[in-house]
């Protein structure tokens, strides 16, 4: 079924990035917006962020994604759960198509569909994500400072994991969980940090309350632990809808846009967060999706297309 609104802005993706552009496109007042969410992403996973300016204390992704829900709603955004399948470009904007059969058009488009990070089914795991156990030693790094951490990963991808986290605790294991082969230069750099080294598979990650106690082996063994990391590598970046359109992905599957606007090479498509070339945290997200619809307007709105000739990104 085809819905009849030609929206002036199609959001896929209702992550933190495609938040923060609804609230900010929902406040001009002037454009009708549309997100369309699958309602499961990085942040659902996150059970609390704490580098985030106001909430030292740590907020839930599942508790921001509510809050700019329910923001973005109060500036008159439209929201829709279900998953965008196809993107096409018309004559006069884009058309996409929705697993459930729905249709939508709109004059333009922000790709906000994020990253998923790759983990095998670990028993106990999940609830520990965001808590105690931690993707981004940027954002993390912090938590596991003077703490027996173990990081469950697999190859080269967690030992690069490992030697960036040793400059935060000394009290480190890694444990390769799929036994994949690890390059001799990183075991020795490795063994020389004093980091620990086990090749072997995860039963389950003993926790209370979302706080890792142990990583259990299934050849028996118990590793304690009072925090971890993750590092599996092959992280799924979700950048099909741009190859639909033609956007130019770059060779690790990020989207490249203009630095300054978001906009990709394809006119009227913008990317913000996690699936652009960028440091993936959710304060940058962020400002990708502010400063992404701030130029999504200005090429919507005649008064910027008379002053610069018809060309918003001239604007200065």
């Amino acid at each position: 079924m085809t819905q009849t609104t030609n929206y002036d802005c199609m959001i896929i993706g209702g992550g933190i990035a495609g938040l923060q552009a609804a609230i900010q496109l929902g406040r001009y007042s002037v454009h009708n917006v549309l997100v369309i969410d699958t309602g499961y992403g990085r942040s659902t996973l996150c059970r609390q962020y704490h580098n985030l300016l106001g909430f030292p204390e740590g907020i839930s992704g599942e508790e921001l994604r509510d809050r700019g829900r329910t923001q973005a709603t109060s500036y008159g955004v439209k929201f829709v759960q279900d998953t965008v399948i196809e993107a096409k470009k018309r004559e006069e904007g884009f058309q996409v198509k929705t697993l459930t059969g729905q249709t939508y058009s709109g004059r333009t488009l922000l790709l906000a569909t994020g990253v998923l990070d790759r983990f095998p089914d670990i028993p106990g795991l999940v609830p520990t994500l965001g808590l105690s156990v931690y993707v981004c030693p940027d954002c993390d790094g912090y938590e596991i400072e003077g703490r027996n951490t173990v990081l469950m990963g697999a190859g080269d991808t967690g030992a690069k994991m490992a030697l960036l986290l040793i400059q935060r605790t000394r009290d480190l294991t890694y444990v390769n969980h799929e036994q994949t082969p690890v390059a001799p230069s990183l075991l020795k750099r490795m063994e020389e940090q004093g980091i620990r080294y086990e090749e072997a598979a995860i039963a389950e990650v003993k926790q209370s309350e979302g706080f890792i106690r142990s990583v259990n082996l299934q050849d028996g063994r118990s590793l304690a632990a009072e925090r971890g990391f993750i590092a599996f590598g092959r992280n799924e970046v979700h950048s099909g809808l741009a190859a639909q359109l033609g956007v130019r992905i770059a060779e690790n599957r990020h989207i490249e846009t203009n630095p300054r606007t978001k906009q990709t090479n394809v006119p009227g498509v913008w990317v913000a967060g996690d699936l652009g070339l960028h440091a993936e945290q959710v304060s940058v997200a962020m400002g990708e999706g502010s400063i992404a619809a701030i130029w999504i307007h200005k090429a919507l709105s005649p008064c910027y297309n008379q002053l610069n000739g018809g060309d918003a990104e001239d604007d200065s």
